[in-house]
């Protein structure tokens, strides 16, 4: 790939693009089953899980148009970062309004900042993205993205970490038929989520990785069953890959008027943390 030219890649800086798509019965029941929630009730105007958006107009490009990763090609909307591993890092969600079955919705999105960094595994460029997602009644969520872009270097062993003890905890399987649901539910091709010969030959992984959004998700509704209300504002950051196949954990504990949230893995270690506040 070719070199990582700063100033070429800000001039993606403030490129916007907008898509539709419509809130279905289907949908609703679909993600519910894979985020373990009860389906119940999905007739129009029944309420979204909060985190429905990230299954709503994703890019729809030909097969041609992928990237040996899966995603759409670098150089349209995105910038052509040349750094081939790319990361969901972490975001903000600001929830104002529930989605619900029925719902027209439009997602605006803008490239908001793009920084490069070099850390312990060499370069790093950060990609933030703004989404708003409408409906006809107003603004639904809005969503800061942040994605990484790094070289493929062979995985180090982890340091040891701190293991926050949970207020609230429940245990999930990392399943690949998890994976594949949410992959499916997002329209998301990328193959580090399935493709288990290219997560591990190619980007050089012990195994498939457990999405971003997926974890975020599960910790969304983890803090709406233990305050009995979605939350208002949550933001999160990914601070290690969680793999398929052993056990995780969704955790929560009182803090600073919130919660504080994590995702862990089988041995207890922390992928994921965020805070929440209502």
């Amino acid at each position: 790939m070719g070199s990582l030219d700063s100033s070429h890649l800000q001039q993606w800086i403030g490129r916007s693009q907008t898509a539709s798509d419509t809130v279905t019965s289907h949908l609703v029941q679909a993600l519910r089953a894979t985020l373990f929630v009860d389906i119940g009730n999905t007739g129009r105007g029944e309420v979204a899980p909060a985190t429905t958006h990230w299954c709503l107009a994703q890019p729809v490009v030909p097969m041609d148009a992928l990237g040996p990763d899966g995603h759409p090609l670098r150089g349209a909307f995105l910038p052509p970062v040349p750094l081939p591993r790319r990361m969901w890092a972490g975001g903000e969600l600001e929830f104002l309004m529930d989605l619900r079955v029925g719902d027209e919705v439009s997602r605006t999105s803008m490239i908001a900042d793009i920084t490069m960094k070099e850390g312990r595994s060499g370069s790093l460029c950060f990609v933030a993205v703004d989404h708003v997602i409408e409906t006809l009644r107003g603004v639904a969520v809005r969503e800061r993205q942040n994605i990484v872009y790094r070289d493929i270097t062979p995985q180090k062993a982890d340091e040891p970490s701190d293991k926050p003890a949970a207020e609230h905890s429940i245990e999930y399987s990392a399943d690949p038929v998890l994976l594949f649901r949410y992959s499916a539910l997002t329209f998301n091709g990328h193959r580090i989520h399935y493709d288990r010969d290219y997560a591990t030959r190619v980007e050089g992984y012990p195994g498939l990785i457990v999405h971003g959004p997926l974890q975020a998700s599960l910790l969304v509704e983890l803090a709406t069953r233990v305050m009995g209300q979605r939350p208002r504002l949550m933001s999160y950051r990914g601070v290690r890959p969680l793999f398929d196949g052993g056990m995780f954990s969704a955790n929560a504990a009182h803090a600073n008027e919130g919660l504080s949230l994590w995702i862990a893995d089988a041995s207890g270690r922390p992928t994921m943390t965020a805070t929440a506040h209502w």
